[in-house]
């Protein structure tokens, strides 16, 4: 594999204060473009929320709906089995039929989930809903990189575009832990559910009037490339998912990653044998674009994970309420969002490695400080600190790692681009939760919420420094070259 470089010019002003090479007035079309990037925004924002924002309804769920200890997961794992599971498929549909049309079929099928998901009678209405939901995500989230990218007017908005992206796609899943604790409080669980429909409803109004569609490509689809891509990434995220539950060593659980395996590997045959592949084998042949998916997969283990433990610490062991939880992962959204105003500059000036090996840096120190915390502690003496320092190091690398993946990219693939780059984090939030509630259920004492805590924050930690090797890695590559 070859290895490439991203290091941003460094212009200098000239003496009226202009910088040279840009423009001095905005683009004819800067306000339609604004408005389409921020109607994509809004439409992951809702996406990346189901990811989370039943998390702390969940005994509420329970209660009214009877699902049992083990079926109470699915709630969840519904949602990421369809999402992770059918990224690809997506991404490459936008390709070839038109990104603004399978946005908007996404769009659509998970505002209709998600109105049937809050419409629930039994167990089973609410996991089909919610598998809706992450089918019509699927559909959807590779569109809206791939939307943001070709809608920025310039490099600048680009780069901003991509900012903004990152500090919704990182601060998204603790936003929906306050938004599921409000809701929930205030209201019902089933609120959780029915809060899309109407901002489905809106985003789907205005996106023909703000969205260009993209040019189709004519060609044969690679069917079998979507069917093994389609369901080894389902018997994958399918098998770690329920590896807690039945064991790592466990005849489903093996027998789901081998199948995975195999059909992934069947894919990559198939990927460098048709004329119209469903991933471009020349995606991969980066290092440095293989170095960020491995690294974005990372990063989203230990945050997702994060989200699990640290709900664990506050609900079971200081004892909030869903509300009050929902307000306790407040500083970490503040952090990520306020790290997206200067993350473009930071990358203009130092380039994307050194932002990568930085913040998955604090993000291992704050795991490792949250470790630390004993129920003898109170939420600002224990919990505000570190949870203040992972939204800040958070901040740092989702911009770097997306414009790692997107750069030199050709508009016909940035869908794939964008399901690439999506798949690994849903993959990545698959691996670390499994991982996490392993090492969490096998150092727990009965009755104590604590014991397990500790070597679970440690093993988050563990993730982020595997992205800190990784982001030295590019370092040293950039250097050498």
């Amino acid at each position: 594999m070859t290895t490439e470089t991203l290091q941003p010019a460094q212009p200098q002003a000239t003496a009226n204060g202009a910088l040279p090479g840009l423009p001095t007035e905005l683009p004819a079309n800067a306000g339609r473009a604004a408005a389409g990037i921020a109607v994509v925004l809004v439409a992951q924002l809702m996406l990346i929320l189901d990811a989370t924002v039943v998390n702390v309804a969940l005994p509420h769920i329970n209660a009214d709906l009877g699902f049992g200890p083990a079926g109470l997961s699915w709630v969840l794992n519904g949602y990421t089995l369809a999402f992770g599971g059918l990224l690809l498929l997506g991404g490459r549909l936008g390709d070839v039929l038109g990104r603004r049309r399978i946005f908007e079929i996404g769009l659509a099928v998970f505002t209709l989930g998600s109105l049937a998901g809050g419409l629930a009678q039994t167990p089973e209405m609410l996991v089909a809903a919610r598998a809706a939901q992450g089918i019509g995500a699927a559909l959807a989230s590779p569109g809206v990189l791939a939307l943001l990218t070709t809608s920025a007017p310039d490099v600048a908005a680009r780069t901003r575009a991509l900012a903004l992206f990152g500090a919704v796609t990182s601060g998204g899943l603790s936003i929906g832990l306050l938004l599921g604790g409000v809701l929930t409080d205030l209201g019902s669980w089933r609120w959780t559910m029915f809060i899309n429909v109407p901002i489905g409803i809106a985003v789907l109004a205005v996106t023909r009037r703000v969205l260009d569609e993209t040019a189709t490509r004519p060609g044969r689809f690679d069917v079998v490339g979507a069917l093994t891509a389609t369901g080894g990434a389902v018997s994958v995220v399918w098998a770690l998912i329920s590896a807690p539950e039945h064991g790592w060593g466990s005849a489903r659980t093996i027998a789901g990653l081998v199948v995975g395996a195999a059909l992934i590997a069947l894919f990559a045959r198939t990927e460098r044998r048709v004329a119209h592949p469903l991933v471009q084998p020349a995606l991969l042949r980066s290092g440095l674009r293989v170095g960020g998916l491995v690294a974005i997969g990372l990063v989203v283990a230990g945050q997702l994970s994060m989200f699990f433990l640290a709900v664990q610490l506050v609900e079971g062991g200081l004892g909030f309420s869903p509300l009050q939880s929902g307000l306790a992962f407040l500083p970490l959204s503040l952090g990520i969002f306020a790290m997206s105003r200067i993350t473009p500059t930071i990358l203009g000036r130092v380039g994307p490695a050194p932002m990568i090996v930085t913040g998955s840096a604090g993000l291992a120190a704050s795991f490792a400080w949250l470790s630390t915390v004993t129920l003898d502690d109170s939420y600002a003496s224990g919990l505000l600190g570190p949870m203040l320092l992972n939204g800040i190091s958070a901040g740092l690398v989702f911009l770097p790692v997306t414009s790692i993946i997107l750069e030199g990219v050709a508009p016909e693939h940035a869908g794939s681009a964008s399901g690439l780059l999506q798949t690994f984090q849903q993959l990545g939030g698959a691996v670390g939760l499994a991982v996490i509630v392993s090492v969490y259920a096998a150092g727990a004492v009965p009755g104590e919420v604590v014991p397990g805590l500790q070597p679970a924050f440690l093993t988050s930690g563990l993730f982020a420094l595997l992205a800190l090797a990784v982001g030295v890695r590019m370092l040293v590559a950039r250097r050498r070259s």
